[in-house]
């Protein structure tokens, strides 16, 4: 069969942004010209391009490219279609020059998952209502088309849940502590050294990267507008490798876990550390992999995995909604008109699971007693307990509860204290059924 010949005018690219996306997604378009073309049915090019330091080898060629050295500019060049934002960054020139390649009729492919957290509905509501599209696949989960998933391949379906893995440094974190027995602090600064940590490091650990993309799969996969304050966050930064050895004993791994679904109460959004089944696919996750776990009520569960992060991954996300736009593709850009997305009441999760608890005991007769006590006067029961070997004058304990409420298990550890037995700060840790 003969390719697809070119019918329609070339797509002309602005790119802003020549770091390791920037630089894949030229890569992409100089190595795969006749590939794009043949499957777009017109050819994909770069008329110009933006960056701070025009200088700087980015082992490249961008001889044939315009160069701007202001996004702005770029944005409302007359020789470019798509604005292809991969500056990052949610205030100042990022937002100034999508909004100014809106205005000036572009439409947008973007990677900045800060961004649209943080303006999603009102870039949303300026796009739609020029006839403009925002495009975001690059933005979650790298390679991983769980966006497309969500608003096309699944859009007969209602939206139960989604969950998933959505920061490759935290899950390497996490698995090298694991692999090589070493600690949080330890492994953090390797990381850092590797350059796998954002500027802020608070980003990744902190869970706050993952919780943007969290929140605008949520906003697709429950028609609400995008709600990242209402995120639950909590990073890694209070797990231990004794944690992750003790979970491991009974058969659990621990995950920087994103949860979304929509209840009785309301939209539950949280990214927090959890434990899942090692069994399980997001269990078996190593290093910086990244998983998304959509659940519909058609097609049940679908487990999507690969690359979270990345020069070939994330550009290849990008040059898929590219590609979308050359076939004449029009999207909302949540999936339904950001008129329609509803404003979600915030929950915190009230569906009752097991829980895992890390509690310091004083090493004093009956102390063991009075934490069970305790917990039982918040109506919490014990599943399994481990008691591991005395450190100074306390002896760590592991338990595992049956299933309750974040409620029950706050009220339990407020009152730990009273007990007159607990040393320092008890770790509790959600136990997520998969």
């Amino acid at each position: 069969m003969s390719a697809q010949r070119s019918t329609g005018p070339a797509l002309r690219l602005g790119i802003a942004g020549l770091g390791t996306v920037g630089i894949g997604v030229v890569k992409i378009v100089q190595r795969h010209a006749d590939l794009l073309a043949a499957r777009t049915g017109r050819k994909v090019e770069i008329t110009a391009v933006c960056a701070r330091d025009r200088n700087k080898n980015r082992d490249a060629d961008l001889s044939g490219y315009a160069w701007e050295s202001d996004a702005v500019d770029l944005a409302k060049r007359e020789d470019i279609d798509v604005f292809v934002e991969l500056m990052g960054g949610h205030e100042g020139v990022a937002k100034d020059a999508t909004e100014a390649a809106l205005a000036s009729g572009k439409d947008v492919v973007t990677a900045n998952k800060s961004l649209l957290a943080h303006h999603g509905q009102a870039l949303a509501e300026m796009a739609e209502s020029l006839g403009r599209v925002i495009r975001f696949e690059a933005a979650v989960a790298g390679g991983i088309p769980c966006i497309k998933a969500l608003t096309e391949s699944m859009a007969g379906n209602q939206i139960r849940r989604v969950m998933g893995v959505m920061n490759g440094t935290c899950n390497y974190i996490l698995t090298r502590m694991e692999d090589a027995g070493l600690p949080y602090a330890t492994v953090f600064e390797e990381a850092r050294q590797l350059g796998y940590l954002e500027a802020d490091p608070n980003l990744d650990v902190g869970g706050i990267d993952a919780g943007h993309k969290l929140s605008l799969l949520a906003s697709i996969a429950f028609g609400t507008k995008v709600a990242f304050h209402d995120v639950q966050l909590e990073g890694i930064g209070r797990i231990s490798i004794d944690d992750i050895r003790r979970a491991g004993d009974m058969g659990y791994k621990i995950k920087l876990l994103g949860v979304a679904q929509m209840t009785g109460r309301g939209l539950e959004q949280r990214m927090t550390p959890c434990l899942v089944p090692a069994t399980s696919p997001l269990g078996q996750l190593s290093g910086g992999t990244n998983m998304v776990v959509v659940e519909g009520d058609s097609v049940g569960q679908i487990v999507l995995r690969g690359a979270g992060a990345g020069e070939g991954p994330t550009a290849s996300a990008v040059m898929g909604d590219v590609a979308d736009i050359a076939r004449g593709l029009r999207l909302s850009t949540f999936g339904i008109p950001a008129s329609q997305l509803t404003e979600a009441t915030a929950a915190v999760a009230t569906a009752p699971a097991s829980y895992y608890l890390r509690i310091n005991l004083s090493d004093k007769p009956g102390a063991l007693a009075k934490v069970a006590q305790a917990l039982g006067n918040a109506g919490i029961s014990i599943s399994r307990m481990r008691q591991y070997g005395h450190a100074d004058s306390a002896a760590p304990v592991l338990i595992v509860t049956h299933k309750t409420t974040s409620d029950a298990i706050e009220h339990a550890i407020a009152t730990f204290p009273q007990t007159g037995v607990v040393q320092g700060d008890p770790v509790a840790l959600r136990i997520e059924d998969l």
